[in-house]
This record gives structure tokens, sequence and C-alpha cells, in this order.
């Protein structure tokens, strides 16, 4: 009979640690929370030092049943929940269900699941942090008077179903700015003036610097012209050649915030997809029948670039067997606190190195191994020795012009020999290689051609770009990114068109409210101090109560207003533009989870939607007679389809292009490749070059 019962959250989580503790312990998993704030009332009492009101959550009898049976044979219960603020209140919540002082040592925690992490973990257990519940509380607590209070404001004076929260309503608010700046942005003229030269055979390129040693930036083409003037022939002086070493130190291992980021770039996850494979490395994979399941990552939701020493030394040991000594980093990286982290845990790293990809491989699903490799490769080359870079700056004249002309290239790869971190354009860095120039020689002009340009509106924000910005304003934690983004769109304040969240008309209206109501909850240093509190809170800096009522005094006094004042605002639906085939009323545009759809305007009557789909002016190659229409799946991936279906089954996960192929004549289709875009044939061995 076992002596001890330990509690986790998931089963997965459970079977990897019931592996590592033997026949003597019970691992049980909750499902995540027990108990919660009802979602049928307010749950707080204002009135006596707002006071939360827990319940069993619904469906969550069963477990908690469970649970106390397995509990009355054992001498003794862990509860082994996330280490963070969630994790120490799911913890807190168990207790109060099974009678467990929460001021024994019945707290056990760790920051990954390996046998050696698990086993010093059960040796030195502790009590509930009550510091770490109430700072989780007081969020919950805040969250939910905002929510329950505005939300029925909503709901009566916009339309049902809306809710409004601290943090997501600052999320559209940033979305809705940009989209603002955007709209009313006014384009600036400037002009440059790229060149070719060759030195004997070889080409570079350059640009234009300015005159007479001075930078000058070019606005209008007459300065283009005055420029060009001064250009006699074809021969040109090398005027100064500067050659120099750069080093390159390798980025930091990853946090919540900036794996979110980088999968997006180079993975292409959501930050929900992310987080949800980064949770099924984190509780264990199954490798092999000996070994069993292992966490292949520590805890995944930090703001800590940090990693332990002994993962320092075996990230050393792995580096120099596998790519010399010569790599390894010879000085200890120096870890910069943000002064926002919280720093509770490591950064975001496998438990082990020596599990390289290439052994994990085939245990691991596609994506899972896709996020490993990305979360492996960064941690190790953190810990490799910098880039060495060649750099190469030449100037170029003639009559006083001047151009200027880059070059690196690697000279020492370093970590770069493992992992070069992603951009937001999506461009590949290469070498930029510059002939052996030297000072007094002389380079012909091959091509001088301006080029007019005008300044670009600032981009929307994709996922990655706001949790970035949402970081460094402050606003919300590691665990808060994701939920925060899903929430924004199922309620159809924004959308995500092209990867790039937009406002809709009901996301404006609604901030609209919440501003000339509420602005505080919309204020960015306020909602980024209300962090610092809550962070303050768990570390026993403030009383949570105190926190709660500086906020809600004030609060309190809105929503009197608001009740009073709002007005009732009627959100017409926008025409489609056609009629319903079954019952000839106007079709009109709605907004649902997935992004807009059509719907019949005499709902409920009707209940006829349609999928919004878009032409692309391409005859369909099968039947000859529809068009073909771009579409989307129901996993929201783009396809494309004649707009006879059922009639006609043609589709086509690649975009066909209006002219055939000239070798066999068969559809020519657009293929999306890392490298870009090119043309190919969809019969033949055809091939176009990359745009």
């Amino acid at each position: 009979m076992a002596d001890y019962l330990v509690i986790v959250e998931s089963p997965a989580k459970a079977k990897t640690i019931g592996k590592y503790l033997g026949k003597k312990y019970i691992v049980k998993a909750s499902m995540g929370h027990v108990r919660d704030l009802p979602k049928s009332q307010m749950g707080v009492d204002v009135e006596k030092s707002y006071e939360p009101k827990y319940i069993t959550i619904r469906g969550k009898g069963p477990v908690l049943k469970e649970l106390k049976t397995a509990a009355k044979k054992v001498k003794r219960i862990y509860l082994a929940a996330d280490p963070d603020r969630e994790g120490e209140a799911i913890a807190w919540h168990l207790a109060h269900s099974l009678n467990i002082d929460e001021n024994s040592d019945c707290r056990v925690v760790f920051n990954e699941i390996t046998k050696q992490a698990i086993k010093d973990a059960f040796k030195t257990p502790r009590p509930i942090n009550m510091d770490l519940v109430d700072a989780q509380q007081a969020r919950r607590i805040l969250d939910r008077l905002v929510g329950y209070n505005i939300s029925p404001l909503l709901w009566k004076k916009v339309k049902k179903g809306l809710s409004a929260g601290r943090v997501q309503s600052v999320a559209v608010k940033m979305i809705i700015e940009r989209e603002k700046e955007i709209q009313s942005f006014v384009p600036e003229e400037y002009w440059s003036i790229p060149a070719q030269f060759s030195l004997e055979e070889e080409t570079f390129d350059a640009k234009f610097y300015g005159i007479e040693g001075k930078k000058k930036e070019l606005s209008s083409e007459d300065e283009v012209k005055q420029v060009l003037s001064k250009l006699k022939g074809d021969q040109f002086d090398v005027t100064s050649v500067k050659k120099k070493e750069r080093k390159r130190n390798p980025v930091t291992p990853f946090t919540t915030s900036s794996l979110q980021q980088e999968a997006a770039r180079k993975l292409n996850f959501r930050a929900k997809k992310t987080m949800m494979i980064a949770q099924q490395l984190y509780e264990g994979i199954e490798l092999d029948k000996k070994e069993g399941a292992v966490g292949l990552i520590t805890y995944m939701r930090t703001d800590s670039t940090r990693i332990s020493e002994t993962a320092q030394d075996e990230a050393k040991q792995y580096i120099e067997q596998t790519y010399g000594e010569e790599y390894t980093r010879k000085e200890k990286r120096i870890v910069k606190k943000d002064k926002k982290a919280q720093d509770a845990h490591e950064a975001i790293r496998p438990t082990s190195v020596f599990k390289d990809p290439k052994m994990v491989k085939g245990f691991l699903s596609r994506d899972q191994l896709r996020l490993y490799k990305l979360i492996w490769e960064r941690m190790v080359a953190s810990e490799m020795a910098p880039a060495i870079m060649d750099t190469m700056t030449v100037d170029i004249e003639q009559n006083g012009v001047q151009f200027r002309a880059t070059g690196s290239k690697v000279k020492f790869a370093g970590f770069m020999k493992v992992y070069i971190e992603g951009n937001d354009d999506g461009k590949k860095e290469e070498d930029r290689l510059l002939p052996n120039l030297e000072e007094g020689q002389k380079v012909s002009k091959v091509e001088i051609e301006p080029n007019q340009h005008f300044t670009q509106p600032p981009p929307r924000y994709s996922e990655a770009r706001l949790v970035k910005t949402m970081e460094e304003l402050g606003i919300g934690r590691p665990s808060t990114y994701a939920p925060t983004l899903d929430t924004i769109q199922r309620r159809g304040y924004v959308a995500l068109e092209d990867k790039r969240f937009i406002p809709t008309e009901l996301g404006s209206i609604v901030l609209e409210l919440i501003v000339e109501f509420f602005p505080e909850i919309l204020d960015v240093e306020f909602t980024a101090k209300m962090e610092d509190d809550l962070d303050s809170i768990e570390e026993g800096q403030q009383e949570w109560i105190r926190i709660i009522d500086g906020f809600y005094r004030g609060f309190e006094k809105r929503l009197a207003v608001a009740e009073e004042e709002m007005k009732e605002v009627e959100i017409k639906d926008e025409p489609a533009g056609e009629d319903c085939e079954k019952c000839d009323h106007e079709m009109v545009y709605k907004m649902g989870r997935y992004g807009k759809f059509m719907a019949c305007s005499n709902f409920p009557e009707c209940r006829n939607t349609k999928a919004i789909v878009k032409d692309i002016g391409v005859k369909c190659p099968s039947c000859k007679e529809g068009n073909v229409v771009e579409r989307k799946s129901k996993k929201r991936r783009i396809f494309y389809g004649c707009d006879r279906y059922p009639e006609c089954e043609f589709l086509s996960w690649d975009k066909p292009i209006a002219r055939p192929c000239p070798k066999c004549n068969s559809m020519l289709v657009e293929k999306k490749t890392k490298k870009g875009v090119h043309v190919e044939c969809s019969s033949c061995d055809y091939k176009e070059e990359s745009n």
C-alpha cells in the first residue's frame, strides 16, 4: 500500500512524475483548479473586505471525490502544482478541499520534470506560500470586479455576450491606436541612389552617402538631379577603406515572450499553439520503454534569462565534444535582470542538452520537434563563443559625390554555427562580400539608378509584435499573453488579417465607451503599475486587500456615473451586397470567432450562413466554367477551389495563376517556400525563379 499521495494538474505530468517516485507514491491529477469564483454571480463581497466566495467548479465533483478517497489511504499528501502563482493557488484550493494544513510542509515545487529535480524537490517540501496565493487572488478578484461590473453594462447598452477585461482592453486599445496611426499617416517622399561598381571583373553594390564628406538625405527629384549632374564619366576613386573585426554575442535563452515571438517568426505558430506544445514538452514525452516519459524542457512561463550552473556546465561539455573547445564561451554570461521581470524561474531550456533534436526525433510529433529544436538550439547557442565578423566599409568618390559600400563575412561562426535569431521582416542574414579594395584604386561605374521611395506607416501588430510591446510596457505577465490574445479574438473585438491584427467595429465601439467612462482601465501606465502592485503582493511588501480597495473606490464611482449616462448603441450589420438564396432577405456581414462571415438578415427565422470567398481572377482549370476562389478550411488554412462546388470538385493548396505552363499547358501555381514565392507547374518540372 502507498504511503504518499502526490497531486499535480495533468495526467501527463502525473504519469511522468509517478515513474520517478516509485511504488510508495500515488500520483493523481486535479485537472487544474478544483475551486473558483462562481460564474453565475460576482462572487466577491465588497462589504466584507472583498472576501471571495469559492465553489467547486462544475464537473470537478468526481475528481475531488477520487482525491479525497485516495487521501484517506495515505500517511501524507504532497501538492505539486506548477511553480508559479497559479500553481500555488491550485495547491491552496486543494489544501482547503482536502483539509490539509497550509502551514505544513505539503508543497513541492520543481522547475523541470527530471528524475534528479523531482527527487531533490521531495527532499525539501515547504508550506504553501500565501504571498503567491494572495497575488493570484488579487488578480482574479480585480478582473472579476472589472468584468462582472462593466460587462452587464455593455450587454444593456450595446449587445449581449460582450465582456471587458483589464488587460484585454488595453491590448485592444493598442491595436486600435495603431490602426488610427496607419489611417492618419501621411507618406513623405525620399530618394536613394543605389549604384553598382566593378573592379576588374568583380561587381559590388554601393549607395549614395553624401557630398564633400557630409551625409545628405535626398527628399526630392530635384536634389537627385543636382547630385547626378556632378558626375562625369565612369571612373570613381576609392578614397577610404576601413576594415574592422566585430564581435557578435549570442542571444539569451528564451523567456515566455521571446519564445512566442520566435516561434511565430520561424515556425508560424500562434501564441496559444506555442504554449500548448511547450506544456507537452514540459510535462513529459515517452522516449522509450526503458526511460519512459521524461520532461524535455524546463517550466515555460518565465521572464528570466538565467540558467543554472549545472545546465551551463553540461552545455559547455556538449559544445566542447561536438564543435570543439574554441566554440565554448570563455567568459561567464552576465544576466542583467529586467526591472519588470519577476525572475522566479530559469529561462526556458532543454532539461538536458545531450537529448539533442536528432536523438528525440522519432518520439515527437512534427510540431513538438520543431519547437523543441528551437528551444534546444537557442539555449546551446547562448553558451557558445561569440561570432567574429570581418567588416569592410569603402568610400567611393567623384567630384565630391560620395558613395559607400559595406560588406561583411563570418570569420569565426561561434554561436552562429547553431542558431541565428529571426527578424520580423523574415530576411535571412547572408555574407555581403566586397572585392579586396584599397585606397587610391579606381573602380568603374556599372550602373547608377536613382529610386523614389515613400515613408511607410507603422505595421499592424502581429501576435509576436503585440506580445513584445506588451512585455516592454509591463502589461500582463508571461502566463497572460496567450490567453489575452485568444480572448480579444473570440470576443470579436479584433480579427487577424494576413497574420496582422485589425480592429472590428464592435471593438472600436466598446473601446470608446470604456475610454469615456473608465479611462484608468485603458491607461497603459495604470495597468503596468497594477502589475507591479501584484508583484509587490507576491513579494510580501503589500496587502492584497489594500491594493484592491485603492482601485475599487474610484472604479465604483465611475460605475455609478456610467449606469446613468452611458447611451445605448445600435450596431448595424454591414450589407453583403447579395440576397439570401433561401428566403430572399438581404445577406449581411457578421463577426464570428474565426472572422467575418455572411448571414441572413432574417435571423432567427432563417439561419442561412455563408463563408466569404475571394475571387482570384482565374478560370477553373478543371471544369473551365467556374472561377477559382480563395477559401478557408476548418483549421483556418487557405486553399483554392472552384465556385461551382460541389458540381466541380477542383481544389488546390497552392494559388493558381492566370496563365498556363509554357512547357505542358497545365496549371501554374504560386509555391511558398522559406526563400520566398516562386511559380511552378502543377504537372511537370517547369519552374520560374523566386521573386
